[in-house]
């Protein structure tokens, strides 16, 4: 099966099981999908030299106030440093 077609599946699957997902291309030569169901997103990324790699993220379901939105710049910082 060829690159393009195993990308064309994927989304026919998708829109058949009525699962919303996004296209990005984040790098010369990939295309992701972008998948988020509940507690879980998925990016799956077709890159130009045939490889696709899926990665998935998993939620704990934990909810927080906005202000935790600071330790997210304070841990982008803290690698800035190094």
């Amino acid at each position: 099966m060829s690159d393009l077609s195993e990308l064309t599946n994927l989304l026919d699957r998708l829109d058949a099981a009525e699962i919303q997902y996004t296209l990005a291309s984040v790098s010369e030569g990939a295309v992701v999908v972008g998948i988020d169901v509940p507690g879980e997103h998925w990016t799956v990324e077709f890159m130009d030299d045939g490889d696709i790699e899926v990665e998935i993220f998993k939620g704990d379901g934990q909810v927080f106030d906005y202000g935790i939105i600071e330790d997210l710049f304070d841990s982008v910082e803290d690698d800035d440093d190094d």
